[in-house]
């Protein structure tokens, strides 16, 4: 009898993963998505700055030793040292495999293409989210969420070619750009599987904890050529700050963001956030002295939050 009465109170896989949180927890989530676009766009331009420097394996190689360090102090802090080893360990080399190759191929981008033009690629990633979202979750997006991803889409795409019509009608696909655009694939593809994956038994930071370490266990495999061949010596400063950058900010801050915001909202709302980056890009690329955006370009970028707020307003399908 007590077993039926617990099968029956008891949610079932699917309602969690179809289901969101409310009220508080849904505008935190949203909050911190928002933190987690800007800290993300921030990676655009600093790492920039870092590329040509420094292989993009090993890059992410140390990135993710600094970060995972922090994590696991975070961790040990908040379970007070209490966390045991990981059930089912593949799980974390699924999600980490994902983060690797995003990873990865961002910094050969950077090699190829200029931040803004790295940061449109990324824009691509909400939808394809919602495609993974409904395909692994069964998660269907309202119409309203729809019109405001293309809203904001067309926003986004004005931003990213200044305003200019003439650019937009002529824009082709370089080679940095196609191979970001297989990390950005890989992205959109995390955050549905997070949900999917995560079955509620660790606490998110130790989560997030794992993923890192199964994201820097790949990535070492993928760059050890890269990090022997390095003369750490030699490196200018200005890659080292890219590494404490991306490990401290988009290292442990926006994978436990992006989980913290998955486990919370729907798959396209979460990477709908992407959409900003471009805005973002600007201006720090404004603030790093490498010009301001014009009026016309400034109105797109308006265009863009005002389809995410919209979208964030929006009821969960």
């Amino acid at each position: 009898m007590s077993q039926t009465t617990e099968s029956a109170d008891a949610p079932t896989t699917q309602s969690r993963l179809t289901t969101h949180a409310t009220g508080r927890g849904k505008l935190v989530g949203h909050l911190a998505m928002l933190l987690f676009a800007a800290l993300v766009s921030g990676s655009y331009s600093i790492g920039a700055l870092a590329a040509p420097h420094l292989g993009p394996g090993a890059l992410n190689a140390v990135r993710f030793l600094v970060a995972i360090s922090v994590m696991a102090a975070a961790v040990a802090l908040v379970t007070r040292g209490r966390f045991s080893a990981p059930r089912a360990p593949w799980r974390y080399l699924v999600l980490g495999g994902l983060m690797a190759v995003f990873f990865v191929t961002m910094f050969i981008s950077l090699r190829l293409t200029d931040p803004v033009s790295s940061g449109a690629v990324f824009t691509l990633m909400p939808l394809m989210s919602a495609v993974f979202g409904y395909f692994l979750l069964g998660q269907v997006p309202r119409p309203i969420v729809i019109a405001s991803l293309i809203f904001a889409a067309l926003g986004s795409v004005w931003v990213i070619f200044d305003g200019d019509i003439e650019a937009i009608r002529t824009f082709e696909i370089g080679r940095g750009e196609m191979i970001f655009l297989i990390g950005v694939a890989a992205h959109a593809l995390y955050s549905p599987m997070v949900k999917k994956l995560n079955d509620g038994g660790e606490p998110l930071v130790a989560f997030t904890l794992w993923t890192m370490m199964g994201t820097g266990l790949c990535v070492a495999v993928y760059a050890a050529g890269e990090i022997v061949e390095t003369d750490w010596s030699s490196l200018p400063p200005i890659v080292w700050l890219c590494i404490g950058y991306l490990a401290v900010f988009t290292g442990a801050g926006t994978t436990f963001l992006i989980q913290y915001g998955a486990m919370r909202l729907p798959a396209a709302k979460v990477m709908a956030y992407t959409y900003l980056s471009p805005s973002f890009i600007i201006v720090y690329e404004g603030l790093l002295g490498h010009g301001w955006a014009s009026p016309s370009v400034a109105a797109g970028a308006l265009v863009t939050v005002l389809g995410l707020l919209v979208l964030a307003l929006a009821r969960d399908g």
